[in-house]
Formats: structure tokens, C-alpha cells, sequence
């Protein structure tokens, strides 16, 4: 079996890691708190101090009147093999104190710098590790002294407030209670008992400690307490008997008061027959053999703790993603994978699979026709008009037979009327387009922790887009002018054969042909052209979006982020690092998570390999 010393000692270490990690709780039980530790419990003024001290053999706690522990102290007491003592507290790590003086100061102004110089109590504990030759492993946890009645500069709530505080530690069932009495003053009334008996009814968790046996009145002793007549425990009552005030006054040294300890049991002839049970060495002693025992019986439900707690951090790593490896190699492969899983919800988006694709149908079907529409082939065919541009196309020879120029003017000028619809029709699916690379991106899970590759992406799909709508608009533009630079032939022809309508019913009058030039003539022509612009307009409505899709969709989903693969492939090491910076918060976040699996890993195997030896 382990050694008492190397499985506290490493309880110990776990509770400081766990504590250096932040990893005190939150939702359900943390390791910290499954891992048992002591706290010690009085009223002010029972000598709790004074019981420290002995047990670590150190003066080095602040002393006063009134509450002098204002926060709590989370003392963790490390055996090491030879040396000086030497102390290091949490919140000054490279720091260490060889002069327990100084101890006492940095305590006093670390309760100060949260509580300021006041009589106010902070639930924040102060965290002091003690290394010596002289100490045995134990975690003990100094709470401010009950009392009944608030003083001058404390709140009316003090009394509640700190009973709350040593509630929280005490309540805890891994929690040992060290109860601290004084023995000149009735058990019975004693605040620690009181709420040992309430909280711990069985008595399983409470040590019994009996101090200041040496001012107890003449004629009286403490027997029936600590032989268990008064108030029994499951554990045995230890008395201890601290330094006088004299002896704190002239700097006597606990190693010399622990001998004078000594004495006075060796030579008491009411507590003489208890020696070997009293003192502060053995309750030292007695408190780190019951830890390693209670260890011991926690150790499958501590390692169950561990287990849960190792899974739910693998599953919170996998949640936000692991650590990008830092060779080059891995992060372009990381870097092609993020993209690729982009692309997959961009065409999804396009295909159906996500909503979004449908506004670009809803461009060809509502707003392209809609577009068509408004165009003002009234104003440009009107006979007015008509007759305008057919008498500035002939010039000073009027023509012949059909005026071809004037068709042509006429038909040009209607045929460029579809550019505008037309372009407008390539820039409302870019706009659809970059909207759903938007919304592709925000929904790449895989995307979320890296900001920086998410603008890049961003940039290079829309840069790509940029191309992809020139494109189009050159293509639809060219389907413009193509309707301008070759008539259909056939459509006139056919128009030709068809007889006239002769609206003249007197005879007397010259037929239609008699002048070329009167209303029905340019009102004929503006019809022909506005027949002809029906059925190119008709053409373009389905060629349109053809080219739109040609061009834009679906280069888009065929080549979206080529360029960008290419530049990515070409960067340096450092460049696709950058590529990979994550959110700060996030960076952090996995930090804390790794370094607290690690020490969950590291505590189940430490405490496998100890406990069992």
C-alpha cells in the first residue's frame, strides 16, 4: 500500500493544481471539492490560530482582537525531505517567503486588498502553501471565527454572513471539521460544536479540539469533554495548549512550545494518564491518518469524478476543436478541409438542400419579367416618334419602297432598352449570391473558431463572385447586341406577304400607297417593330438567366474558391498560421480546458499508481 505521506502529498498537489486551474466547481461537484481537505471551525477568540500554528510548528498568522480572519485561508501543509521551511502563496507564484513575518504581513494586506481596512469578511479565500521537514501532508481551511454580535464597523448581517461562509465549507460531505473549544467555557455553548452537531449529526466528519487547558480554573478540568463523558464523537477529543501571550511577546518559538506542550501533559496529573493522545504533533498526526483513510474510501467515487469529468472536456474539445498542429503540412490540409466544408453548405444552398437558391429563381421568374415590362416601348413606337425616326433615317431622299433604315433605328433603339433589365438581372444574383456566401460561412461550424480564415474566405469568394458577374455581363450584353446585329429576316418577310389593310373607303381619295407618309404608314411600322420586340423580348427572357446561371451559379459552385486554393498552396508557414488565428477568448477557453484534462488525466493516473501500491 502507499505510504500515508505520498498519497495526501499527492491529494495535496492535485488540490493546488486544481487550484491554480480555477477548477473549483461550477455545475456539479469539482475535483477540488471531492478531494478531502480539513476546515477549521471556532469561535473568535477559541485559540484557532493559536491551533494552526502549533500544527505547523510556524508563527505566521495575524493576531488582534475581534475577527482577525476576515477571508478564508487554504493552508496546504507539504512534508519535503530536508531544507529550510519556506512558504508560497497562490496569487504571488514566484515568490517565496523564508520569513514567516513576512508571511503574516502579505496575509493581512491580501485580506485588506478585498476587504479593505475594515471589519468586512470575503468569502474569496487566500491560498498559502507551507513546505518544511516538520509538517505532515494535510490541506487545512482557516474560517473566519463565529460570533454572536456585530461590533462597532460591521454590518448588523456579520453574524449571518459568516456562518453562511463556514456553512458553504463545512456542509460539503468530503469535508473534515476540526472543531476548536476553548475548555474554560461550557462545551455546551460552544458555537463550533453547535453547528458541527447540525451539520455533521452523526458525528462521521468532527474532531473535537479542547484549547487553553492551561486557564481553566483551579480546582476544575476538561476530563469529561475529552474522554467523551460530555459530548461524545465518533473520534477521539484532543486537547492542545497554545503559547501564552507572554510567550507570543517574547517571540518564543513553536518548536520550544510544542516541548512546553509536552511537559505540560507529561507532568499534569489530571490529563497525564492522556499524553501520548494530546498535543498539537498528535492531532497533526491523527488528522493526516484519518485524511488517507477517508482518501482511500473515496478513491473509486474521486476516480469515477475523474472519468465523467475527462469525458465531458473531450466532448467540450471536440465541441469548439482541437489544437491545430503547428507544422505547415497539417494546417494547409486544416485550411483545405475548413473550405471544403463551406463549399458544402454553399451548394446546399444553391441546390435545395438550404434555403436560399430560390431567390435567384425568384430573380427569373418575378423580377427580370417584371423589369420587361416597365420598359417604355409605348413612348419609343409611339406614331409620333415613329414618324421622327423614320424621317431622320431617310434623310433628304425619302425612301422608296419600305423604310429598311427607319426599321433598323427604330428596332435598335427598342433592343437597347434590354440592357438595362438585363444587367440588373446579373447584379440582383450577386447580390444573392454573396449573401448566401454570408450565410454559408456563419453556418460552417467548423468555421466558427477562426475569424481570420473566415474573412479570408470571405474576400475570396467575393472577389471570385466579382469576376463571375463581369463575366455575366458581358455575356448578357453580347445576347443584346447580337438581337441588334442580325435581324430575323424571316419575321419581315412574313410581313410582307400579309396584304394590307386599305381603311380608305372613297374613291375619290388616292390609296394608301399614294402617300407613304400619312398616319396608318408609321402607325404599321411601329406595330411591325413593336411585334418584332415582342418576340426578341420573349427570346431574351429565357436567354437571360441562361447566361446568368452559365456565368454565375455555376462557376460559383464549380469554382468559388479555385484562386484562393492556389494562393494557399503558395503560402509560407508563418502566412498559413496567421490564416489559422483563432478568437482570443476561444484560444483561451481551449487552453483552460486542455491544461484541466490534462491535470484530470494526470491526477487519475497518479492516484491509480499511489493508492494501490
Amino acid at each position: 500500500m502507499a505510504t500515508m505521506e505520498s498519497l495526501i502529498g499527492l491529494v495535496n498537489r492535485i488540490q493546488r493544481a486544481c487550484t491554480v486551474l480555477g477548477d473549483h466547481g461550477g455545475e456539479g461537484m469539482s475535483l477540488w471539492e471531492a478531494l478531502p481537505s480539513v476546515a477549521v471551525v471556532g469561535g473568535q477568540s477559541s485559540g484557532k490560530s493559536s491551533v494552526l500554528e502549533s500544527v505547523v510548528g510556524r508563527d505566521f498568522l495575524p493576531r488582534g482582537s475581534g475577527i482577525v480572519t476576515r477571508r478564508p485561508l487554504v493552508l496546504q501543509l507539504h512534508k519535503i525531505d530536508g531544507g529550510s521551511d519556506y512558504a508560497e502563496f497562490l496569487h504571488t507564484p514566484k515568490k517565496k517567503y523564508t520569513d514567516f513575518a513576512s508571511v503574516r504581513k502579505e496575509i493581512a494586506d491580501e485580506t485588506d486588498r478585498i476587504t479593505g481596512k475594515s471589519k468586512q469578511i470575503s468569502n474569496i479565500p487566500i491560498h498559502l502553501s507551507i513546505y518544511s521537514p516538520n509538517v505532515v501532508n494535510l490541506t487545512l481551511i482557516d474560517l473566519p471565527g463565529l460570533t454572536k454580535v456585530a461590533v462597532e464597523g460591521q454590518p448588523e448581517s456579520i453574524v449571518e454572513d459568516i456562518e453562511n461562509m463556514v456553512r458553504s465549507y463545512v456542509e460539503k460531505p468530503n469535508c473534515i471539521i476540526l472543531a476548536i473549544s476553548p475548555a474554560n467555557q461550557d462545551i455546551a455553548t460552544s458555537d463550533a460544536i453547535k453547528l458541527a452537531r447540525e451539520v455533521d449529526p452523526s458525528g462521521e466528519r468532527t474532531f473535537g479540539v479542547l484549547t487553553k487547558l492551561d486557564l481553566m480554573d483551579k480546582g476544575t478540568n476538561a476530563l469529561d469533554v475529552l474522554e467523551g463523558r460530555s459530548y461524545r464523537l465518533q473520534h477521539p477529543w484532543v486537547g492542545i495548549v497554545n503559547r501564552s501571550q507572554a510567550d507570543i511577546n517574547k517571540n518564543v518559538d513553536m518548536i520550544a512550545a510544542r516541548r512546553k506542550e509536552r511537559e505540560y501533559f507529561e507532568t499534569s496529573p489530571e490529563y497525564g494518564h492522556l499524553t501520548s493522545k494530546m498535543g498539537a504533533e498528535y492531532l497533526a498526526k491523527l488528522l493526516s491518518k484519518h485524511l488517507e483513510t477517508v482518501i482511500r474510501q473515496r478513491i473509486p467515487s474521486i476516480i469515477a469524478l475523474i472519468n465523467k469529468t475527462i469525458d465531458e472536456l473531450n466532448a467540450e474539445l471536440d465541441r469548439i476543436g482541437r489544437p491545430i498542429a503547428v507544422d505547415s503540412g497539417a494546417q494547409l490540409y486544416t485550411i483545405l478541409e475548413l473550405c471544403r466544408a463551406f463549399d458544402r453548405v454553399f451548394k446546399e444552398h444553391l441546390d435545395g438542400g438550404r434555403p436560399g437558391g430560390d431567390r435567384i429563381y425568384g430573380v427569373f421568374d418575378h423580377q427580370l419579367p417584371a423589369a420587361l415590362k416597365k420598359l417604355p416601348f409605348d413612348r419609343h413606337l409611339s406614331m409620333k416618334n415613329v414618324q421622327k425616326v423614320v424621317s431622320e433615317a431617310d434623310g433628304y431622299q425619302p425612301h422608296l419602297i419600305a423604310p429598311e433604315q427607319g426599321y433598323r433605328r427604330l428596332i435598335d433603339g427598342s433592343i437597347s432598352y434590354f440592357k438595362g433589365p438585363a444587367e440588373a438581372t446579373v447584379d440582383a444574383v450577386h447580390f444573392v449570391l454573396k449573401e448566401l456566401v454570408r450565410k454559408s460561412i456563419a453556418l460552417t461550424e467548423e468555421l466558427k473558431r477562426f475569424p481570420t480564415l473566415q474573412s479570408d474566405i470571405a474576400a475570396a469568394a467575393n472577389e471570385a463572385l466579382e469576376r463571375f458577374r463581369d463575366e455575366s455581363r458581358r455575356t448578357v450584353q453580347r445576347l443584346v447586341d447580337m438581337e441588334s446585329s442580325y435581324l430575323t429576316v424571316e419575321f419581315f418577310r412574313k410581313l410582307h406577304l400579309e396584304p394590307e389593310k386599305n381603311t380608305n373607303t372613297n374613291p375619290n381619295q388616292p390609296g394608301p400607297n399614294a402617300d407613304r407618309f400619312n398616319d396608318n404608314h408609321f402607325r404599321r411600322i411601329g406595330s411591325n417593330v413593336s411585334a418584332y420586340i415582342g418576340m426578341v423580348c420573349d427570346t431574351l427572357r429565357n436567354s437571360i438567366p441562361k447566361a446568368v446561371v452559365y456565368c454565375q451559379v455555376r462557376e460559383a459552385k464549380r469554382s468559388l474558391l479555385n484562386n484562393f486554393y492556389a494562393q494557399v498552396g503558395r503560402r509560407e508557414k508563418e502566412r498559413l498560421g496567421a490564416m489559422l488565428d483563432e478568437d482570443p477568448q476561444l484560444m483561451e477557453r481551449r487552453t483552460t480546458i486542455a491544461k484541466r484534462l490534462e491535470l484530470y488525466k494526470s491526477a487519475r493516473d497518479e492516484i491509480d499508481s499511489v493508492a494501490w501500491k
